[in-house]
């Protein structure tokens, strides 16, 4: 992640849009507003949802709907959430894999010119851990030991084209090791598979891995954002073991809204999110996740998207990585 900004910078935003933003915002909303989730119930996308759904439900003043409509890797909802109507009371919550999936899947939609960003919400690594029983404890002894036995170690992720399986890609480029991808169906198998000694190593988000992690049944090697998890600050990330700065993938998770929402609203649950995610009792409970509370200015956020979609691109290309 790149943009990461304060409520205050974002409330300075809201006011610069002058007094027909203001009153624009106050006429919404007058009915319960949704929020599109392309996951199924109890993913990390999920979660983060229900930790904001409450108390930005009292900051606009009506109640947050979640509608989960998962499939196709996220592509089922959020084609849904780029036909709404935008009218300001259906919003899509997702993550990164958003700036993934156009690269990898074929799907219906654009997601520069059918979304604009509202605002990021929570930022946490992928983690790579392995099980105990592996000949290494951390990253460069993994590193060393796949260049020793090339093609010998598989890692496992969540799914094909899943950020998981990108920073394994990006792990394999910048080193040159020859590493087997193994894709599962989402986070709880490939945690269990790990934990079981059935693959030796495994690239995660944090929350599944994190207990296990701190219960010692995994090894964490290494995180994949720019800096240290707070969740799990002994764990070094990959880009100072590699000295590597430009090994970043952040599994940010950010609400959207359809292209043609109206400026005000964007601008008034903007300013309402960079408040929810100050909230004490939402950053713990983010943390909790191993996730960090941010927030970003809706341009910013689209920034972040047209960066990423590039960057993306050229990895999935670079990895030969295709459509299952």
């Amino acid at each position: 992640m790149r943009v990461l900004r304060n409520s205050s910078g974002v409330v300075a935003l809201a006011l610069g849009l002058g007094f027909a933003t203001a009153a624009g915002a106050q006429a919404w909303p007058g009915k319960s507003v949704t929020f599109v989730v392309p996951y199924p119930p109890g993913g990390g996308t999920d979660i983060i949802a229900r930790i904001v759904q409450e108390p930005l439900a009292k900051a606009i003043g009506q109640s947050i709907v979640i509608d989960n409509r998962g499939g196709a890797g996220g592509a089922v909802g959020t084609a849904l959430a780029a036909n709404a109507n935008a009218d300001g009371y259906t919003f899509l919550m997702t993550l990164s894999s958003h700036t993934i999936n156009p690269a990898v899947f074929k799907v219906q939609y654009d997601v520069e010119r059918d979304f604009r960003g509202v605002s990021m919400v929570a930022s946490l690594p992928q983690i790579i851990t392995a099980h105990p029983s592996a000949p290494y404890s951390d990253l460069k002894g993994m590193i060393a030991w796949a260049q020793a036995n090339p093609g010998k170690l598989n890692y496992a992720s969540v799914g094909n084209g899943s950020p998981s399986h990108i920073a394994g890609e990006m792990l394999r480029l910048k080193t040159g090791i020859d590493i087997v991808h193994v894709p599962y169906k989402g986070g709880g198998p490939a945690v269990a598979a790990n934990l079981g000694g059935e693959i030796p190593v495994m690239i995660v988000s944090i929350p599944p891995a994190l207990a296990h992690v701190k219960a010692g049944k995994l090894r964490a090697l290494a995180v994949t954002t720019a800096a240290r998890s707070p969740a799990a600050p002994e764990v070094p990330t990959v880009a100072e073991v590699l000295a590597a700065p430009d090994f970043v993938v952040d599994s940010w998770y950010a609400l959207f809204a359809p292209a043609k929402t109206p400026p005000p609203i964007v601008a008034r649950m903007n300013a309402e999110i960079a408040k929810v995610v100050q909230l004490p009792e939402v950053k713990e409970k983010l943390l909790q996740q191993g996730a960090a509370a941010v927030s970003s200015t809706p341009d910013e956020l689209d920034r972040v998207v047209r960066e990423e979609i590039k960057l993306w691109a050229n990895v999935v290309k670079a990895a030969g990585i295709k459509s299952e």
